[in-house]
């Protein structure tokens, strides 16, 4: 239990950014299992499309605090050498 009241706005507030944090996180998976279906269907177009939303999402995350900067550029990076490598 919170001791202070600036403790327990505090435990509020944690508990509202792990929420969207989850669901930030939780879109980003969806997206991505999206795309590596995409890619192992073998549909250019369509994981080229996947790739940028992806890709959007994942700055997204970097920019809010959800990722960190670096980790959100590994997956892009990792995900556009898996859509190079498909060619």
């Amino acid at each position: 239990m919170p001791n202070t009241a600036s403790a327990e706005r505090r435990a509020r507030s944690n508990v509202r950014r792990a929420q969207r944090n989850h669901s930030v996180t939780s879109r980003i998976k969806t997206l991505e299992k999206g795309y590596l279906k995409a890619l192992a269907d073998k549909q250019r177009e369509e994981a080229g499309q996947a790739l940028r939303a992806v890709s959007s999402a994942l700055d997204k995350a970097a920019k809010t605090g959800v990722l960190h900067s670096a980790t959100a550029s590994r997956k892009k990076s990792r995900l556009a050498t898996k859509l190079a490598a498909l060619a």
